[in-house]
């Protein structure tokens, strides 16, 4: 039978999230019932619950960077028990057929992968909720082992922020020897500093904010680079082997291309809902490569997990009472968090 479940929804664009229950669907033989324990707060919630990128479908639940311990499993589940510790990130399914899934990077599927929230389920058409909730359930196949070893609170934004700077990270090879530059120093730039170190890159950190310079040095950083001081800037032409750019908002990018070295590459995690104007000679006359990336399939997903079990690598996190949700929009709108907001599920109590 289903099982009603306590979440906080929005309920339009306009309104706060307030108190919403919903009826998670009966398991399939290869589903996994979760009870969730933390929930991360990512900027892309916000943008739809305030319906900011169009398309949003109300009432809406966000969440898609969940922690939480298997309660129930279906008849044909064979990868997870009750009682495992498990996460789930930005997709519940995809076509699971179509050249990208076969290859394992289902977040490229070329029908769409479902989102954990509003998302459109492929078996009944029904809206997906997310994980400011008691409770979810998924197929295993989208299902992730979480490590006991690090505190769960801090490993929930990995599903997001982790993975959305390890996948670029890793698909370049970044590894000992490379110079790799990190634009910005957010719930995502944070976390690229510190898997970039990991990975035994000489990491600079570039930021706007001189308040931000000690942060970065702590978390793996080497330099710390003030990108608006041009004699700075300049100090570091035609050195990166890699630029991973972290930043959503609009800003020059053509600053950044002249410090890569010849073929070196700069991919875009952010999206500005602004193009920017891209000069074409240090493009052309060095061959540098500009590039995006999109989180990770399920494979590259568990790898970073266990990558970063293995090299003690969490998320800084502020953990929060659910009631206090529409507070850390704002608070995030305004950059006021180091660096990601994470949910306690158990303070989710019926009204």
């Amino acid at each position: 039978m289903s099982i009603t479940s306590l979440s906080y929804a929005a309920p339009a664009a306009s309104a706060p999230l307030a108190p919403f229950t919903i009826n998670r669907r009966d398991l399939r033989p290869k589903d996994v019932s979760i009870d969730i324990l933390y929930c991360g707060v990512c900027h892309s919630d916000v943008h739809q619950a305030r319906d900011e990128w169009g398309g949003s479908k109300f009432p809406l639940v966000p969440g898609h960077e969940i922690v939480g311990r298997i309660a129930a499993v279906g008849p044909d589940v064979k990868g997870f028990k009750v009682g495992d510790t498990v996460g789930v990130g930005c997709m519940v399914d995809s076509c699971r057929s179509c050249a990208a899934c076969q290859e394992g990077v289902e977040q490229y599927c070329e029908k769409g992968f479902t989102g954990t929230y509003n998302g459109k389920d492929r078996h009944d058409g029904s809206t997906t909720y997310g994980g400011y909730s008691n409770h979810i359930v998924v197929d295993e196949a989208f299902v992730l082992r979480v490590s006991d070893k690090l505190p769960l609170d801090a490993v929930a934004p990995l599903l997001c922020a982790g993975i959305t700077t390890y996948s670029p990270l890793r698909f370049w090879k970044v590894g000992p020897g490379d110079k790799v530059g990190v634009v910005g120093l957010g719930g995502l730039g944070h976390m690229a500093v510190k898997i970039a170190n990991a990975m035994g890159a000489h990491v600079v950190l570039f930021t706007t904010s001189p308040s931000k310079v000690a942060d970065a040095i702590r978390l793996g950083a080497k330099e710390a680079v003030i990108s608006n001081d041009k004699k700075a800037m300049s100090a570091h032409a035609n050195s990166f082997d890699f630029i991973i750019d972290c930043v959503s908002a609009p800003h020059d990018l053509n600053a950044y291309m002249v410090l890569l070295k010849r073929e070196g590459t700069m991919t875009l995690v952010g999206v500005p809902d602004k193009p920017p104007t891209i000069e074409m000679a240090p493009l052309v006359f060095k061959r540098r490569h500009l590039a995006g990336s999109l989180i990770g399939g399920v494979a590259e997903t568990q790898e970073m997990l266990d990558f970063c079990a293995e090299h003690d690598i969490v998320s800084d996190v502020e953990v929060i009472d659910i009631k206090q949700i529409n507070e850390a929009y704002d608070r995030m709108v305004k950059s006021d968090v180091k660096y990601r907001f994470v949910i306690d599920l158990a303070t989710l109590k019926a009204a």
